[in-house]
């Protein structure tokens, strides 16, 4: 019963952020939770499949949600974009790195939270270049390594911020869900003969 629970809290900590984020007034670009959730969930979920999944379906529940807001012009921000399918398989990626998470030591938390974010500004960076992106001047990146180098300057402000949102995140994920742990969840007791 105890990993039913650990499986339906994680859940529910990760669709609220999922969702919850995108409504933050000014919020840098960036700066959003889905590095945490991936960490959050190879670290907390024991399912291996689950913890590829929850955090991905935590995503697709909050883009729909937010996609339908947009249809209704209820909400200015759309749920799909360009791209959306890369950034999944990169999330879902990440996921392998909470694998080592040990989600009691917070020295392990914030060495992943570094880890976790710095790979994905590596991958998801390297596929807007091999990709075409396009630079500040609507150019594609050329093709060279100058091209990639280029493109990972230009991309360095979005790492800062991805990289402050993974250690608020995660402090809110690993903390929420050992408070939740600790004060809510109850413990079996043994029996006594």
């Amino acid at each position: 019963m105890k990993k039913d629970r650990s499986i339906v809290i994680s859940f529910i900590l990760l669709v609220l952020m999922a969702s919850l984020y995108k409504v933050m007034p000014n919020r840098p670009w960036g700066f959003a939770p889905q590095i945490a959730m991936a960490l959050f969930a190879g670290s907390v979920v024991k399912d291996k499949k689950l913890a590829f999944l929850l955090p991905l379906f935590s995503m697709l529940i909050s883009d729909v949600i937010y996609e339908v807001l947009f249809w209704y012009k209820i909400s200015p921000i759309p749920g799909f974009y360009d791209g959306q399918i890369t950034n999944y398989l990169l999330f879902g990626a990440l996921t392998v790195i909470g694998f080592w998470i040990k989600k009691s030591n917070v020295l392990h938390i914030i060495a992943g939270s570094l880890v976790g974010a710095v790979a994905y500004f590596i991958l998801s960076n390297f596929v807007v270049w091999i990709g075409g992106g396009l630079d500040i001047n609507s150019m594609p990146y050329p093709k060279t390594m100058s091209g990639l180098m280029i493109c990972y300057i230009a991309a360095l402000p979005f790492f800062k911020n991805s990289l402050y949102a993974t250690f608020f995140f995660n402090a809110i994920l690993f903390g929420g869900y050992f408070f939740i742990n600790k004060y809510f969840v109850t413990k079996p007791t043994l029996a006594k003969a």
